[in-house]
């Protein structure tokens, strides 16, 4: 088996054969393919990144929509992406992806060429605000890699492109390759795929997990690099503003809760990942033994991210919210905020008027906007349980694990009520 002028391993008449088929393929007919082959990458988000200046005007092209996905920056926006593969052939089997070698789909393949022009039409008609590109293995790391950086390059430096550019890197390429896609690209980002090196090797032989870890440290160096460089100019980074992130793919093997939030703890500690993103393996046809029938639970992958969020904002340490968890698993029922609230009922309830930042962060119900207007607000008069209410929105989760002047829950037991304090009480605490 070689690979052929087009880029994917083949036996000869077979090659010639997909030539042709691609060569009457219309860019429509690719877009349709490859944006659905690129569903499954979930890590698209683009959040984080230096904000271009854009000087276009008007537009045209296609008013196709295939391909555009919604992902939301911190603030709430919603922001439109173009979201495709640059192929969906590629030399590798790993049997957990729809687009392996050995998968029987219809395979696409775009040029550098079509992918600028769709990326400008769609951009110019306000479509979208920027591009995530992926792309299967063909022909080998290096040239994937440099076909992508091409596709990144040209948008930059011939078409002033001046929108969201997010490259998902091969990480057994060059490091000048990948070096030079994050001169291009706001963000970069290597799956790590599954969560333990054992469920890697045993799912995708081809891949050295050394690799990837590897790939992702020399990321982390380049961009800590060129922080310093921008400290030093007083002017905002080139290389790669919006970081770099990761996936995993969450049910495919037997890792628990617990091993995947170990992963995620080691990523964000050793190489500053801005973003862990979870997907729920979905099962492909024609699937091989060692794979699961039926995909996970969507909520494991829900409750995978709101433990995320508890360790990277709220101060959660990763024993404390899979502590005893059935097989180091994450309680579906309830949230792994309130599930720690409700082991540690002696904690509770907290004072809003006394309780440092660290334990309102613990509270169910309170977000870190609402503790910072909390504390902002508590400066300068006491809090009753309505200025709760008014500072975190809602209070029904709130109110059984807090105290305010004029309010104090009975119990925590789990039919919490909540009785009014004398008056004698609300005058002590002022």
């Amino acid at each position: 088996m070689v690979g052929d002028k087009s880029g994917f391993r083949m036996a000869g008449t077979k090659a010639e054969h997909y030539i042709g088929v691609m060569a009457q393929m219309t860019l429509k007919t690719k877009l349709a393919i490859l944006s659905d082959a690129a569903k499954y990458d979930a890590s698209c988000a683009s959040s984080g990144t230096a904000k271009r200046d854009s000087t276009k005007t008007g537009g045209i092209g296609s008013t196709e929509g295939s391909g555009i996905c919604h992902a939301y920056a911190p603030d709430g926006r919603c922001i439109s992406l173009l979201k495709i593969l640059m192929t969906n052939f590629c030399v590798y089997d790993c049997v957990y992806c729809v687009n392996r070698s050995s998968s029987n789909v219809q395979r696409a393949r775009f040029t550098v060429e079509e992918v600028v022009k769709l990326t400008m039409e769609f951009y110019k008609r306000n479509y979208i605000e920027g591009l995530f590109l992926s792309s299967g293995i063909i022909r080998s790391s290096d040239y994937t890699m440099e076909e992508m950086v091409r596709i990144a390059r040209k948008l930059r430096m011939e078409e002033n492109f001046a929108g969201y550019i997010h490259l998902k890197t091969i990480p057994d390429a060059s490091a000048k390759l990948i070096e030079e896609a994050g001169l291009f690209a706001d963000r970069l980002s290597i799956n790590i795929e599954l969560p333990t090196d054992i469920g890697l090797e045993t799912l995708a032989p081809e891949k050295n997990p050394r690799d990837i870890k590897r790939s992702m440290g020399h990321l982390r160096l380049k961009i800590d690099e060129h922080k310093g460089e921008a400290r030093d100019r007083a002017k905002p980074p080139k290389f790669a503003p919006g970081g770099q992130s990761t996936q995993m793919i969450v049910g495919a093997d037997a890792a628990s809760d617990d091993d995947i939030l170990g992963r995620s703890e080691n990523l964000y500690g050793n190489y500053r990942l801005r973003r862990v993103y979870y997907s729920a393996f979905s099962p492909i046809p024609d699937s091989s033994s060692a794979l699961p029938l039926a995909k996970p639970p969507l909520m494991r992958e829900h409750r995978l991210y709101q433990a995320d969020w508890l360790m990277r904002f709220y101060g959660f340490e990763r024993d404390e919210i899979v502590s005893g968890g059935e097989g180091g698993m994450l309680d579906l029922a309830i949230d792994p905020k309130l599930a720690w609230a409700l082991k540690n009922r002696g904690r509770f309830p907290v004072d809003v008027n006394r309780a440092d930042r660290e334990m309102l962060l613990r509270v169910p119900g309170l977000g870190t906007k609402s503790v910072d207007r909390i504390l902002s607000t508590r400066r300068h008069r006491s809090l009753r349980l309505d200025d709760v209410k008014r500072l975190c929105g809602s209070i029904e989760k709130v109110r059984p694990f807090v105290e305010a002047i004029d309010w104090t829950p009975a119990r925590l037991d789990g039919r919490e009520t909540l009785v009014k304090k004398p008056p004698a009480q609300q005058l002590s605490l002022f």
